[in-house]
């Protein structure tokens, strides 16, 4: 079950003309459901989609990449402030067939619902990326206190609703989806993404030697 909305807009939007022509079927991307890749990946398919949207979320964007890879997929979406989002750019099996600009849902500071003193240094769950929002967003009176890092936004919300830690830094649609409440100013983060299928097109780009030493 996916939660995307149809309030993002792409602000900008560049196809490679040179990419594998892929029929989009179904897309793979960061889960669980309320992320700002689940939303993203709803923003694709209004672009390029038919019928029904077809997501499928994974655990990690690696597994995600696995899937088109694989053929479980047909297209790959992440997002460009992912650490290791150079590993899908240098990978010879995927070509990258567009990017695009767009705003991801609210982020914000969400604690537990009927949870009335949070403590003055509160731990906090949050995906690794958007951590710098931690220090923008706390309300005055508090301080960051240990920052427990999770899987995604959504893994975040979840940790908050399990009493794992005291605060999550999560999505609006994530907190929604857990039953959480903000705490704090909440902005959107205004980021790029890619869209990966599979193919060989960094191949075409090699010149001299291959990989394999081979002329």
């Amino acid at each position: 079950m996916t939660t995307m909305t149809n309030e993002t807009l792409a602000l900008g939007w560049m196809s490679v003309s040179t990419a594998p022509a892929v029929r989009l079927t179904s897309i793979g991307t960061l889960g669980p459901a309320g992320t700002s890749s689940e939303q993203a990946a709803g923003l694709l398919w209004r672009e390029l989609g038919e019928g029904p949207p077809v997501v499928r979320l994974f655990d990690s964007y690696e597994r995600g990449a696995d899937a088109v890879r694989d053929g479980h997929v047909s297209h790959f979406v992440v997002a460009n402030a992912y650490r290791d989002a150079h590993e899908f750019y240098m990978d010879l099996r995927l070509s990258l067939a567009s990017v695009f600009i767009m705003d991801t849902p609210l982020y914000g500071l969400a604690r537990r619902p009927g949870v009335q003193d949070v403590p003055a240094r509160p731990t906090i769950a949050s995906h690794r990326s958007p951590v710098p929002l931690i220090h923008q967003l706390m309300p005055a009176g508090l301080s960051v206190g240990d920052i427990e890092v999770m899987a995604s936004t959504s893994a975040a919300a979840q940790a908050a609703r399990n009493r794992a830690v005291d605060l999550a830094l999560t999505t609006e649609v994530a907190a929604r989806n857990y039953g959480l409440e903000f705490i704090s100013a909440t902005r959107p983060i205004r980021m790029v993404w890619s869209v990966f299928v599979a193919g060989g097109g960094g191949l075409a780009g090699l010149t001299g030697q291959t990989a394999e030493g081979e002329g």
